[in-house]
């Protein structure tokens, strides 16, 4: 019997390895990827949504500002693990040239209501801008595949870092710091 259950944990974990499902999983977990700004891409403009927090926002109206993009929902443990350190990237670097926006999309239906996500922002002690994306327009356009994912923004608007999942904190920090110190050309 145990040779039988040994056997099939090397066949799940084979099969996981050869379909490249071990590979989605890390990734899902804690991957980060540091672009040279000459890797980099524009980020794509972000969907239209309701806003708290803030009047609309357009990434190319914040070019010469360093910009984090965070997907989240409100209903997502691992999301809520990471706020302390969004929040206080906020509160510390907004009068430096950084701009934090959440992107809140949806889990679940109770998190597509926009009364329901203003409650959470406001609970939650959020005061950046936070933006719904109910149809996953953003979501899909950053090739967002799970909840927390963070981007990080040069001043041109070109995409520096990304980092799925919880940690990579001193990393990202040092990042924002070192794009924060870039000239804006």
């Amino acid at each position: 019997m145990l040779i039988g259950i040994i056997a099939g944990i090397a066949i799940v974990a084979a099969l996981s390895y050869a379909t490249g499902l071990t590979r989605l999983i890390r990734r899902s977990f804690g991957s980060s990827t540091e672009y040279k700004s000459s890797e980099s891409a524009a980020a794509p403009e972000l969907a239209t949504g309701d806003w708290i927090n803030s009047a609309p926002l357009k990434l190319n109206e914040l070019r010469g500002r360093v910009v984090l993009i965070e997907f989240w929902t409100f209903g997502c443990y691992n999301c809520r693990n990471t706020l302390p350190f969004v929040r206080s990237w906020h509160d510390r670097y907004q009068d430096k040239g950084l701009t934090v926006i959440g992107v809140h999309s949806p889990e679940f239906d109770e998190e597509r209501k926009v009364e329901n996500l203003r409650r959470e922002v406001t609970s939650l002690g959020i005061r950046y801008a936070v933006v719904t994306d109910n149809d996953y327009q953003t979501w899909s356009a950053y090739h967002v595949e799970a909840w927390p994912t963070s981007f990080l923004l040069d001043k041109q608007g070109r995409i520096r870092w990304m980092h799925v999942g919880e940690g990579g904190y001193d990393e990202a920090e040092r990042l924002i710091q070192k794009l924060l110190a870039e000239n804006d050309t």
